[in-house]
């Protein structure tokens, strides 16, 4: 076990980071255990244990500041359900360079995020039944990135709620946090009866993401978001790049290269 604490450090920088950014910490574990080697599946399922601590750490830090509406958050966190389970089966079968090029693409796609979360809360909002039946899909799809890639799917739900549902960032990311409680605990239940995660790792994990997901709540206050925007893509961005060459050197390696 004393070989393996280094988890809970890991689990506590990704809890703060992601605490402060609002899509969790699985955008810096999952790269991290899958440059160590750790397979998918392992990488996914010990990271979503760290994703479930850190949301319950969120949700507790936001429920006493009242920014949660959860009258929405229990509604689309139960809609996420059904994708969570279905995300946990899909990842048993996929192979290490496919993970590495799908989750390459979401580690951009969250860098793209953290850029324009300041635009989504002053874009246009609009509010409709059409809306509300793309909320179903979209809580599916978000829930499917969650279980299958070990991540919350922060950069799905809190767009809906600012730009499709007229909700304000402030309760908006906290709102995201209390879904995710769903969307992660269903996933760490299927992955675990599934038998993918290594529940020492995972424990270790989520030591680490639920005490640094309370302190990076507090923290959020006194640091200057551009500057943590700044740093945060550009560790992701060049995760993404890794993640893309080590892909294609496995590729290359399948064929003689």
């Amino acid at each position: 076990m004393i070989d393996q604490l280094w988890l809970v450090i890991l689990g506590f920088a990704a809890g703060v980071l992601g605490s402060m950014i609002g899509l969790g910490g699985g955008i810096i574990i999952v790269p991290i255990l899958t440059f160590l080697g750790f397979p998918p599946t392992a990488a996914a399922s010990n990271s979503l244990f760290g994703a479930l601590s850190n949301a319950i750490a969120s949700t507790i830090s936001y429920s006493k500041q009242k920014r949660i509406v959860y009258s929405l958050g229990l509604k689309l966190g139960l809609l996420s359900v059904p994708g969570t389970i279905m995300g946990a089966f899909l990842s048993t079968d996929v192979t290490p360079d496919i993970f590495k090029i799908l989750f390459g693409f979401v580690l951009i796609a969250s860098a793209v995020y953290i850029f324009v979360r300041k635009k989504i809360d002053s874009a246009e909002k609009t509010f409709s039944t059409q809306m509300m039946i793309f909320a179903v899909g979209a809580s599916f799809f978000a829930g499917l990135i969650s279980a299958f890639f070990g991540i919350g799917g922060g950069i799905v739900f809190v767009p809906l709620m600012v730009v499709g549902m007229g909700m304000g960032m402030k309760k908006a990311a906290p709102t995201s946090q209390l879904i995710l409680l769903f969307s992660s605990l269903s996933g760490v239940i299927t992955h675990s009866l599934l038998g993918h995660p290594d529940f020492m790792q995972a424990g270790l994990l989520a030591i680490g993401s639920f005490i640094g997901g309370l302190i990076g709540a507090r923290l959020s206050l006194d640091v200057k978001e551009r500057y943590l925007q700044i740093i945060v893509s550009v560790v992701i961005l060049i995760a993404a790049g890794k993640l893309f060459v080590d892909s294609l050197t496995g590729n290359l390696n399948l064929f003689g290269f």
